[in-house]
């Protein structure tokens, strides 16, 4: 029979290196919640249908997990009772301000081998290196719900509600989006099924031109082209 490898959140100091112990979860979760968007606006244009929309941010990743508690093996009435709060309280206080960050804690979710979590095998994408290490963000909520109590009054089952907001400091963006514009030579690398007009259409937003890339880079068919060639893309003149 495999290993139970329990999911943990571990506090990171800051230069990102876990601080221990970590703390376990006493059920692993049946499901969580990724979640991402981005910010828009509007360009009104006068005399069409429908506004531009213009790029202004992203917006952070969150993560929201439901954990289970439950503390009745000891004792469900009497002095042996042991109160939930004895996990809950710890999970609980990760959303309380650090003494030496002036803020709560960074911390990272993991479960299981890191390959395992979604996003961390996506190559080439700039998420795909913060998703290496788990889930690394601040906890911003912490739902507690007490749903069985001693005739003591004592909770004994507890279900808290967590949820993460994605942590990445300003130079780790930056690093990480590896931005890239038209008006600028770089390296491209053929991936299976690109087509020339394809990445013309990904790089100029114009499938058309893919006769600039061709010339570039001294190609005479366009369909010769193969996964793991490096084309150069050149700036549109």
């Amino acid at each position: 029979m495999p290993q139970l490898i329990k999911a943990e959140f571990v506090r990171l100091d800051t230069h990102g290196n876990a601080e221990f112990p970590s703390l376990q979860v006493q059920f692993n979760p049946t499901e969580f919640t990724l979640s991402k968007a981005v910010n828009t606006t509007e360009i009104p244009i006068p005399g069409l249908d429908s506004p531009i929309l213009q790029f202004v941010r992203g917006q952070a990743e969150t993560l929201s997990v439901e954990l289970f508690f439950d503390s009745t093996e000891s004792a469900t009435a009497g002095d042996n009772v042991v109160p939930v709060t004895q996990q809950t309280d710890l999970f609980y206080q990760m959303i309380k301000i650090d003494q030496e960050r002036h803020a709560p804690p960074v911390v990272r979710l993991t479960w299981g081998p890191y390959s395992n979590f979604p996003g961390s095998n996506m190559n080439g994408l700039y998420w795909s290196q913060n998703r290496s290490n788990g889930f690394i963000g601040i906890i911003e909520n912490v739902r507690q719900q007490f749903l069985l109590f001693s005739p003591e009054g004592a909770p004994l089952r507890a279900k808290l509600t967590v949820t993460l907001k994605e942590y990445k400091t300003v130079e780790q963006q930056v690093n990480e989006l590896g931005l890239q514009s038209p008006d600028r030579t770089h390296s491209y690398v053929v991936q299976q099924g690109d087509t020339l007009s394809r990445i013309a259409g990904a790089h100029y937003d114009d499938p058309t031109q893919w006769r600039a890339i061709a010339d570039n880079n001294g190609i005479t068919n366009p369909l010769a082209i193969q996964p793991g060639d490096v084309l150069e893309i050149p700036p549109l003149r």
